[in-house]
This record gives structure tokens, C-alpha cells and sequence, in this order.
């Protein structure tokens, strides 16, 4: 029963994806995974965690027929990852439940076979002689049938026109090797395997650091005082940084693009260094004994109070960046700038928590990255080329139309719009033409495997003018 089923969903496989683009086929591949999870995986899927990264993954499908951005794609993807880790086991950590849901995907057909080799010697026997007789069975006959298949060809000149007509181009290998791999696919996450070795340490280390039974007090004085002065040394120098920075901020007025630029580029350099340093030198001072000794209150506030200084110039630069973004609209980079400011301050406030909780390293991982797989999630929503044409087109003072002539088609109506509503030159209104006569050509060839939302658009645009038409 199972290699059926695993037979119908190859097959299916094939039909949505065999020289097919992305589409439709991926929400309906994502549908089918979790049919395919959840029968053969029944009592995981009672989990809460396992219900969870389920819904994410169906969400994150429909997002792939919505948007249909390289970034939903993605998200889909990690989220079947992630799906399928945390079916092998839904307590271990995110990164961990990706490591098993790839080794799943890749060799789980392989991991079943390598540890289930040791049968009974008198079972793999039965097995060796059943299949001997299976080949018999089949290749026997075969090899006599085409034998005398062409000795009647020879012998009766109508048997061989009647066989010459059967023709075998019907066969396509590239479709049954592609078949092939969704069968394989399919077979890997029916039982989901997992790396013992990673999951058992992974379940067994705990977010708390202990403290040891063998501490040296002098040591750890001078240790505390060394990073007591080195810190203190560092906030010093990073408030004297930060007075500056306010006052080049205040004083400066130039609306200049290669000015801005260099304010925010050269401040992202500046924090870029100042976080790691930052974050390295707390995670050595306080990876051990050190956040239990009892005359560490100053060094604490100290690592408060640079983390806190750090968030303030995440905060400059962060104005900087919306100077520049005010000024010249939207862009990828200064986009970036603004989701990697917020990673930083995210970073910034679990090394806060790691130092206020006495949690240890591994909590920096686990928490950080749950954090970037869900931001993952949430930044797959935006369609971001379609964002930044209809801000830029708004709200940019200086709008650059040819930067948004090269993103993708996604923006294509929109910008087709402000063609017709705006007198533009020669040059950017044929390449605007061009590309919405594109995208339009793009979206009614698509084979249904292929659909997006954009077509449902579409096919409502082109009937509502058509009522227009008719009423007329």
C-alpha cells in the first residue's frame, strides 16, 4: 500500500513540475508533502510544535501563488525543511531540525536501508530467493517473447507491418527519470530519519550555564577587573563616537546622494565592527564562573550600558538611513540596511538576555536562529518589488525610473500605469511598454502547473473590459 501511494504522488510530481516553472504546482507539491507527513507520520502530527511548522509551510505555499517572489519560494522551502525535521523530532532546536530535515530529503532512503541491513540471515534468504524468481519470472518470458517476435517478422510479411507500426517515442526517459526522483523524494520523507548524534547532544544541552566545581577566586578577579576596564574604556570611547555622530547628523544638510550614501555606508562599517567586537567580548567575559561571582555587579552594568550604546547607534544610523531613503525613495541595499539594523538590535537584545538570565552559548543559537527562520516568514509577505515601485512613484523626490524598469515583472501594471498617467521620454515608456507586453505574454502562456495569483488578476481584468465593451 505504501509504494502505491508513493507511486500516484511520483507520478503527481512529474505532472506539476516536469517542464513547468514555478507556480500553482508548488502549493499543490506543499499540500501533498503534508498528506504524505501526515499519514504516515499520524502521531507526530498530534504535536503542537509539528501542527505549528505545519500551518507556516501551507501559509508559506499560498504566499508562493500570491506573491510568486523568490523570497516566498525560499521561505516555502526552508519551511518544508523545517517540517520535516521536526516530524523526526519536534524538541530539538530549529537549526538542528533543518540538519535532519536536509539528511532526510537527501539519504533518508539510504539511512533506512544502511540501518535495517541486519535482518536474519534466513529472512534475507527468502528475500534473495524471491527475487530470483521475480526476475525469472518476468525476464524469462520477456527474452523468448522478443525472440520470437522477430522470427514471425521474418515469416509473415503482415505480422511485421502491424508490428513495425507500434511505436515507442511515447516514452519519455527524461519524464520517467524525473518521475524517478519524486518517487525517491517522496520515499525519504514517508518515515523521516534523523542524526542521532546531533539530536541526542542537541537534547541533552540545556540554555543554562552552570557553574563548575573548581573556581580559582583570585582568577577571577583579575579577570573581572580586566573586563571592567576594558569596557569601561569602550563605553567611553563609543559615547564619545556617539556625540559626534549627533552633531555631524544635526549639522549636515546635504541632500547629495554620494553624501548620504557615505554617511550610511561608512556607519554601517562602523557598527558592523563595533557589534561583533561587542558581542564577542561580552560572550568571553561572561561564558562562565565569572556570572557567578558575587563582585561582578560592575562589570554587568558595564556590559548594560555598552549594549545600550550600541542600540543607540543602531538608532543613528538607522536615521541616516531614513535621510536617505526620504531623499532617493526605496532601493534593495537601503532596505538591507534596515532589516540588518534590526538584526543587529535583535542580536544586541538576546546577548542582553544571555548576560541577565545566565544562559549559556547555545541559547544565543537556538534563540536567534528561531528568530531569523520566523523573520524569514514575515519578510516573504512583502511583495518587495512591487513595494518599493509603488513608494518610489509616491513619495521619491528624485524617482530613478530605470532602476525600476530592471526589477522583476512583478511591478510591471503599476508601472504601466504611471506610464500612461505621466509624460515620460521615448526611451523609458517603450521600455516600460515592453515590459508589461512581457509580462502579459509571461502570465497567458503559463500552463495551469504555472498559475499565480496574477492570472486570476489578469483574467478579471480582461473580462471586466470586455463587460465595458459590450455595455457600451
Amino acid at each position: 500500500m505504501k509504494h502505491i501511494k508513493l507511486i500516484i504522488a511520483s507520478i503527481l510530481f512529474s505532472t506539476l513540475f516536469y517542464n513547468q516553472q514555478i507556480g500553482l504546482n508548488l502549493s499543490i507539491f506543499s499540500v501533498l508533502s503534508l498528506v504524505i507527513l501526515a499519514i504516515s507520520n499520524t502521531h507526530k502530527f498530534r504535536n503542537k510544535i509539528t501542527i505549528c511548522y505545519s500551518i507556516i509551510y501551507a501559509f508559506t505555499a499560498a504566499l508562493v501563488f500570491i506573491q510568486h517572489t523568490n523570497l516566498s519560494i525560499l521561505a516555502n522551502i526552508i519551511a518544508f525543511i523545517t517540517l520535516v525535521g521536526s516530524v523526526t523530532e519536534s524538541k530539538s532546536s530549529i537549526y538542528v531540525q533543518w540538519y535532519n530535515g536536509i539528511y532526510t530529503s537527501i539519504v533518508g532512503y539510504f539511512h533506512r536501508r544502511f540501518i535495517n541491513q541486519n535482518i536474519k540471515e534466513e529472512e534475507t534468504k527468502k528475500k534473495t530467493i524471491d527475487a530470483l524468481h521475480l526476475t525469472k519470472l518476468i525476464g524469462i518470458p520477456l527474452v523468448f517473447i522478443i525472440g520470437f517476435i522477430v522470427l514471425y517478422k521474418n515469416g509473415n510479411p503482415i505480422f511485421n507491418d502491424i508490428i513495425s507500426q507500434i511505436n515507442f517515442d511515447f516514452i519519455n526517459l527524461q519524464w520517467l527519470l524525473f518521475t524517478a526522483l519524486g518517487y525517491y523524494l517522496f520515499s525519504n520523507i514517508f518515515s523521516p530519519v534523523q542524526i542521532d548524534s546531533a539530536t541526542n547532544i542537541d537534547l541533552q544541552t540545556s540554555n543554562t550555564l552552570r557553574q563548575s566545581k573548581v573556581s580559582s577566586v583570585e582568577a577571577l578577579k583579575k579577570e573581572k577587573q580586566l573586563g571592567t576596564t576594558l569596557l569601561l574604556l569602550l563605553n567611553i570611547l563609543i559615547v564619545f563616537y556617539i556625540i559626534t555622530d549627533v552633531i555631524s547628523l544635526t549639522t549636515t544638510n546635504s541632500t547629495h546622494a554620494s553624501v548620504l550614501s557615505s554617511q550610511v555606508h561608512n556607519g554601517i562599517n562602523t557598527l558592523i565592527a563595533s557589534i561583533i567586537i561587542a558581542i564577542i567580548i561580552i560572550l568571553y567575559f561572561f561564558r562562565g564562573d565569572l556570572n557567578f561571582f558575587k563582585d561582578n555587579k560592575m562589570l554587568k552594568n558595564l556590559s548594560y550600558t555598552w549594549i545600550f550604546l550600541n542600540a543607540v547607534l543602531v538608532f543613528l544610523i538607522a536615521t541616516k538611513n531614513y535621510n536617505y531613503i526620504a531623499s532617493f525613495g526605496l532601493t534593495y541595499k537601503r532596505i538591507g540596511v534596515n532589516i540588518y539594523l534590526f538584526l543587529t538590535l535583535i542580536g544586541l537584545i538576546t546577548t542582553l538576555l544571555k548576560v541577565s538570565k545566565i544562559k549559556n552559548s547555545w541559547y544565543i543559537l537556538r534563540i536567534n536562529t528561531r528568530i531569523a527562520f520566523v523573520l524569514l516568514i514575515l519578510f516573504s509577505i512583502m511583495d518587495w518589488d512591487y513595494s518599493i515601485t509603488k513608494y518610489n512613484i509616491n513619495h521619491a523626490p528624485s524617482l530613478d525610473l530605470n532602476y525600476l524598469i530592471n526589477l522583476s515583472n512583478n511591478n510591471a501594471v503599476l508601472l504601466n500605469e504611471y506610464r500612461k498617467s505621466t509624460n515620460l521620454n521615448t526611451e523609458q515608456s517603450n521600455r516600460i511598454f515592453d515590459k508589461h507586453r512581457d509580462y502579459i505574454n509571461t502570465v497567458n502562456n503559463r500552463n495551469w502547473q504555472e498559475y499565480t495569483y496574477s492570472n486570476l488578476k489578469l483574467k478579471a481584468t480582461t473580462d471586466k473590459t470586455i463587460t465595458n465593451a459590450y455595455s457600451k
